[in-house]
Parts: structure tokens; C-alpha cells; sequence
């Protein structure tokens, strides 16, 4: 078991479990790859389970690992953990992104129906009459466009929470089908008219180099008067100081759970915009939120001990595309 889990994300039901399904080499987790202990539990070591913070599989630590053939992060993305030896070895991966994405999910679900309802400038004006913020010219989340940019699995657990709202849901990402975007019940369009025409952009991309600063200021100068943009990605994808200059003027909002910096610099205009609602990369998976990373990955070692195909499978060429 890797740090982080041990006390802190397997409840005591889950590590009964764990036990039912392997023999557990240590109880206690390991905190790096470089000690003679973790040299030890790795000899033995057929099944790793990890979590946030889980030490670089690289090639040194592979060699300590003759037995390894899976990895299951119970957390999300993998890319600080996993190596190409992985992949060389034949060793299978598995993620517990889908789980972390239902939180997210369902603070951008917040957020949106918030937004649409102008409740964030709303709680302004009643603080101070005089603050400058745009809210949409008419508000409520009937016959609304929401436009989703990025269908990863965050973005498809947001369009899915979507469903029983009478709103229109558009999505730009260059991997998307005609007969996914049919499936997933929404229409697929350009990133550019998905600007100009919703009334709520939220962010699903992931952080790849293309889509670094995807956000720029010619991108915010499409948004309509009230708009809100909300993302709960990565920082990156937002260019933050033309965000800082577009939101200043008080013509659009922005509900930011993740930063470019982060945490960004006390000097940010971003901390002080009442049309800024800025929180500190929460939307994950928390407190007792942790325990379905858990079962996901438990999930993902009964499997692969009974010889099914793992549900979350991480292929070495979906980490171009992934977040």
C-alpha cells in the first residue's frame, strides 16, 4: 500500500476487504521507493495500490518490483506516477479518475444552476449595491445554453447531472464524435461558438500541451455580457492574466477552483473581484469522498485477481489525451 492510504482512505470495512481479496505484504504504507524496507515489500509485490502522492514508478523502482503486474491509484491522474517501464513491463494500470470526477461533477452542477440564477452577483449586491457585475440578462436555468468544453469524464458526469434541467448543453472537444455527442445527448460544435453562445462555459479539458492557455484574451472577448466561466480542470487552460484584465471590467464571472499559479499570489486581483468566486482546488474528492476512490480501485483488484479485464484501464497512449 502507498501513503496516503493507510488511516486516511481505506475505512476499516475497506481494509477487511483488501484482505479478502491478497495477501497484504506490509500494513504499512510506503512513503518512497528508496529504503531497504520498500525494497523488501516490492520483492513481494504483485499488486500495488497507490494514492496521492505515490513516488514515480520509474525504471530503479521497477527493478525492486520483479513481480509487479498492476497498479491501482485509487486517485486520479497518473501521469506523475507512471513511467514507459510500465508499459515495456506488460504491467497493467488503473485509475480512480471516474470517481474523482463524480464530486467535481457535482460542484460544477453547483455552480452552474448558481450561475444561471445570478445567486453569486445577487450575494454581492446585497453586501453592496455598488459593485459592477453583469449577471445574465435574464436570469434562471430554463431554455439556457451551457456550454461543456471538454467531454472527459468529469465533463460527461457534469452533462449527464445535466439531464433533468431544461438546458441546452453544446461541447467542443476535437475527440468527440457526431455519434458520441448524439449519445451523450448534446450538440457538438467549435470552441468558438461555444463561446459566443453560452451562457455558462465550464472547463473538462485536460492539461496537455495543447490545450495550455486554450483561454486567452481573444477567447474572453467572445464571451457574452454576464457569462460565467467555471473551471474545475487545471489552471493552465485559462490564461490568468487575461482573465485578470477581462474579469476587472466586471462584464463576465468566474467561479475558479483551480489557478494558474496555484495557490495564486495574495497580490492576484482574482482574491478581490466580487464577481469572482474562487475556491482552493476542493471540488475533488474529500473527506468521506475518499471512500469511493477506495472502493474503485478495490474494485479493480478483485477483478483483475479473478481474471476480468480491468473497468479503468490506463493505456500508455491515452496519457497525450488525458488529464
Amino acid at each position: 500500500m502507498m501513503d496516503g492510504l493507510g488511516g486516511h482512505v481505506l475505512t476499516p470495512a475497506q481494509r477487511e476487504r483488501l484482505h479478502s481479496l491478497a495477501d497484504v505484504v506490509d500494513e504499512e504504507p510506503l512513503a518512497s521507493f528508496t529504503d531497504d524496507r520498500a525494497a523488501r515489500v516490492l520483492d513481494r509485490c504483485e499488486v500495488l495500490l497507490g494514492h496521492w502522492g505515490c513516488p514515480r514508478l520509474d525504471a530503479d523502482a521497477l527493478t525492486l518490483a520483479p513481480r509487479l503486474q498492476l497498479v491501482a491509484y485509487a486517485a486520479g491522474t497518473v501521469k506523475d506516477v507512471v513511467s514507459p517501464e510500465l508499459w515495456d513491463r506488460g504491467i497493467q494500470v488503473s485509475s480512480a479518475a471516474a470517481a474523482n470526477a463524480v464530486p467535481v461533477a457535482e460542484f460544477t452542477l453547483a455552480a452552474i444552476l448558481f450561475a444561471n440564477k445570478g445567486v453569486f452577483a445577487s450575494r454581492e449586491w446585497l453586501r453592496d449595491p455598488g459593485v459592477r457585475i453583469r449577471r445574465p440578462k435574464v436570469v434562471g436555468n430554463y431554455d439556457k445554453q451551457v456550454g461543456i468544453v471538454g467531454a472527459s469524464h468529469v465533463g460527461r458526469a457534469v452533462i449527464d447531472r445535466l439531464a433533468p434541467f431544461s438546458l441546452g448543453i453544446v461541447v467542443a472537444d476535437p475527440f468527440l464524435t457526431e455519434a458520441d455527442a448524439d449519445e451523450l445527448g448534446v450538440r457538438r460544435v467549435t470552441l468558438d461558438e461555444l463561446l459566443r453562445t453560452s451562457h455558462v462555459v465550464s472547463l473538462h479539458a485536460p492539461d496537455v500541451p495543447a490545450t495550455r492557455h486554450m483561454i486567452g484574451a481573444a477567447q474572453l472577448a467572445m464571451l457574452g455580457d454576464g457569462t460565467t466561466l467555471i473551471n474545475t480542470a487545471r489552471g493552465r487552460l485559462v490564461d490568468t492574466e487575461a482573465l485578470e484584465a477581462e474579469v476587472s471590467t466586471g462584464r463576465i464571472s468566474a467561479v475558479l477552483d483551480v489557478t494558474d499559479p496555484e495557490p495564486l499570489p495574495r497580490s492576484s486581483v482574482l482574491h478581490q473581484l466580487p464577481n469572482v468566486f474562487l475556491t482552493p482546488h476542493l471540488a475533488g474528492a474529500q473527506g468521506s469522498e475518499l471512500g469511493r476512490l477506495a472502493d474503485l480501485a478495490l474494485d479493480e483488484v478483485e477483478r483483475f485477481a479473478t481474471g476480468l479485464p480491468l473497468r479503468h484501464p490506463i493505456r500508455r497512449e491515452d496519457l497525450d489525451r488525458i488529464a
